[in-house]
């Protein structure tokens, strides 16, 4: 099907002309472009979160003009140099987003579905009343499974895992409530507009806020102090915050050893190491 039979299937708009852009379609409509995205199993879930994160009316969220099963229609976003005037706006909205909340751990957003996405790795929503249990069983655990299956791990650097897991109730810090997440939020995620910061691709799920500034900071996003300095200020983090930030990124560090294979086993290791 082309982008511009997609596009006027799922919008009932008019297509004025397409065009590519790297992997993805573009499509013009009276009011501006769109971007036409393949997501077979993965749409519903992209949209889902989208709207979820936009519903709490604190960053600015890429704009969903319509989805199926496998296809999404997204507002096309012109990017602009990062500034720390657009960091502080984004850290200052980054924690009412997060404040904005979730039923519980691992809760899927409204209208999405429990078997999820991250990237091209499943991510299921199941949910968990204590972090610490959840984080180990539902956002760890599992990659470790699929990088031993796949190769990228063997059976003794699993155990080095499986012991990082049983310190996680001891070093998790205080209890806190769950955050509405982005879930992938990683710089490729984070664009930077005339604007401001707009959000795109998320993984979005009910967890810990600190979660999503870990993965900023494994992956760096621009004026990144600025960031993190604005969201303190606005919702202030526990102590301690920073040595937890390891934890935290084991997450992401495992979907990346489960896609990418052993380049990243060693910084996924070291990462739990630091637990023991």
């Amino acid at each position: 099907m082309s982008a511009a039979d997609v596009v006027a299937r799922l919008t009932g708009l008019e297509v004025l002309r397409t065009r590519s852009s790297g992997s993805l379609a573009e499509a013009e409509l009276a009011d501006g472009w769109v971007v036409v995205k393949h997501a077979p199993g993965a749409a519903v879930a992209e949209a889902a979160g989208l709207r979820w994160l936009a519903s709490a009316d604190a960053v600015s969220v890429v704009g969903v003009r319509g989805f199926d099963e496998e296809w999404l229609v997204l507002d096309r976003i012109a990017p602009s140099p990062a500034t720390v005037a657009a960091a502080r706006s984004f850290g200052l909205g980054l924690a009412r987003l997060h404040s904005a909340g979730a039923p519980a751990f691992g809760s899927p957003p409204p209208g999405g579905p429990v078997e999820a996405w991250i990237g091209l790795a499943p991510m299921s929503n199941v949910t968990g009343a204590e972090w610490p249990q959840w984080y180990a069983e539902q956002r760890v655990l599992p990659y470790v499974r699929q990088a031993v299956d796949s190769g990228a791990l063997d059976a003794a650097e699993a155990r080095v895992f499986e012991r990082a897991c049983s310190r996680f109730p001891s070093v998790t810090g205080p209890a806190e409530p769950p955050a509405r997440l982005h879930g992938d939020l990683w710089n490729g995620n984070v664009l930077w507009t005339a604007a401001g910061v707009c959000l795109i691709d998320p993984a979005a799920h009910g967890g810990h806020r600190e979660t999503d500034l870990a993965m900023l900071h494994l992956f760096g996003c621009p004026h990144l102090a600025e960031v993190i300095a604005a969201y303190d200020e606005a919702t202030p983090l526990a102590a301690g915050w920073r040595s937890r930030v390891p934890m935290h990124q084991l997450f992401p560090l495992l979907v990346h050893t489960v896609l990418f294979g052993r380049s990243y086993a060693a910084q996924a290791l070291a990462a739990a190491r630091e637990l023991l």
